[in-house]
C-alpha cells in the first residue's frame, strides 16, 4: 500500500459511485493505473467488494443483536456451526473469538418478536450448547475504514 493506494481507497470509500473513470480524473492518474491498482488492491484481499453497501434496517430490519454462542468441541471444529448459520439469512456476520464464548454472531430481525424466531433459529443445532444475547439500542459507530485508511496515508507519506 502506497499514497496512491490509500488515495484510491479513500476516494471510493467516501463517493462509492465514482467509478475508475471519475478516480482517475480526480486523482489525475491514468486510468489504466487505477484499474491496474484496483485489481492488486482485490487479488491481494485489501478491496473485498465494490458492492453496495445495505442498510438491514432500510430493508425492514430495524432490530440489531449480538449473540454469543458456546458451541460444543469436537470433530469439525467451528465448520458445522458455520454451515448451520450460514443457513440463516438474518445471520448477518460471525467471529470465533476468545473468552467465555466460541464464536459471536450479529443477527438482525423485524422485531423483537422476529428476532426471538431467528434466535431460536440459531440455537436449533445440536452443536450449539448455550447462547447469550444482547439487543443493541442504537448504533453509535458504524463498521468503518476510513479512519485506518486515513491513518495509513498519513504515515506512507
Amino acid at each position: 500500500m502506497d499514497a496512491l493506494d490509500c488515495r484510491i481507497l479513500l476516494l471510493l470509500l467516501t463517493e462509492p459511485g465514482i467509478g475508475v473513470l471519475g478516480t482517475s480524473r480526480r486523482l489525475g492518474v491514468a486510468r489504466g493505473t487505477v484499474q491496474a491498482r484496483l485489481d492488486r488492491l482485490q487479488r491481494t484481499g485489501v478491496l473485498r467488494s465494490m458492492a453496495p453497501d445495505v442498510d438491514p434496517a432500510a430493508l425492514g430490519y430495524p432490530v440489531t443483536a449480538f449473540c454469543t454462542l458456546e458451541i460444543r468441541q469436537g470433530r469439525g471444529g467451528h465448520s458445522p456451526v458455520v454451515e448451520h448459520l450460514a443457513a440463516i439469512p438474518e445471520v448477518l456476520e460471525a467471529h470465533t473469538i476468545t473468552g467465555s464464548g466460541d464464536v459471536l454472531i450479529r443477527i438482525v430481525g423485524r422485531d423483537n418478536a422476529d428476532l426471538q424466531r431467528v434466535i431460536d433459529k440459531v440455537v436449533d443445532d445440536a452443536h450449539v450448547t448455550r447462547a447469550s444475547t444482547v439487543i443493541s439500542l442504537a448504533t453509535r459507530l458504524d463498521h468503518r475504514t476510513i479512519p485506518l485508511v486515513e491513518h495509513l496515508l498519513e504515515t506512507s507519506s
